[in-house]
């Protein structure tokens, strides 16, 4: 049996599952390698994040790198969302080369990040693509189902209308007692206050639950 190739086949393979894990993006401007992307992945939509970057180049030896301090001297970073821009207020790691911008995505979707200026008179002018931000649902457990707020409304519907059916009972009943003859029922009022409170109240938490599916 070849066993040689069987590992070859396991090599790429858990190559390919650690770079679906850790999805930044490498490119090569000058002598320079600068590596952008999410400092937790997979970004989640609401919850504080950062966004780093790595800039290193060649090492003395063959096949090492070596990180270059004060990158962002004459290095502005910005990153975008559609027609949204920002740019980000770069911190230094203690690790040489290592660069971070707090940022807490407010929208799932594609961000890119770009990069404008100088690295020690190299023009940089490039833009790097990033992991995109995911909803909660990718966190959420046990997961939730829409469903149930359109049962929810339903519900609230059948109960508003069921009690103004009541409040119009009780007011042809009331409409019929003349308070003057002393047959007024203080109790019939009564009934009649607390259904129309309560058919306010019901009308405030369906307008309420409106809103919120709209949005």
């Amino acid at each position: 049996m070849n066993y040689s190739f069987f590992a070859i086949i396991g090599l790429v393979v858990f190559g390919l599952s650690f770079s679906s894990a850790y999805a930044h993006t490498t490119i090569e401007v000058g002598p320079y390698e600068i590596e952008a992307g999410w400092q937790d992945e997979p970004p989640i939509v609401g919850i504080l994040n950062a966004i780093t970057i790595d800039v290193r180049e060649p090492g003395d030896v063959e096949g090492t790198s070596m990180g270059i301090s004060n990158a962002f001297r004459n290095l502005e970073a910005t990153v975008v969302y559609g027609g949204a821009t920002k740019v980000l207020d770069m911190n230094t790691d203690p690790r040489p080369g290592h660069y971070y911008a707090k940022i807490i995505p407010t929208k799932t979707g594609s961000l890119e990040v770009k990069l404008v200026g100088e690295i020690n008179g190299v023009e940089i002018n490039n833009i790097i693509p990033i992991e995109d931000v995911e909803s909660t649902s990718v966190l959420d457990f046990p997961s939730t189902s829409g469903s149930s707020s359109g049962q929810e409304v339903t519900a609230l519907k059948n109960a508003v209308t069921s009690m103004q059916k009541d409040v119009s009972l009780i007011k042809s009943q009331v409409g019929g007692i003349d308070a003057s003859s002393g047959n007024f029922d203080a109790e019939t009022a009564y009934n009649f206050g607390v259904f129309g409170i309560s058919l306010g109240a019901a009308g405030v938490i369906l307008a309420i639950i409106a809103m919120i599916k709209r949005k």
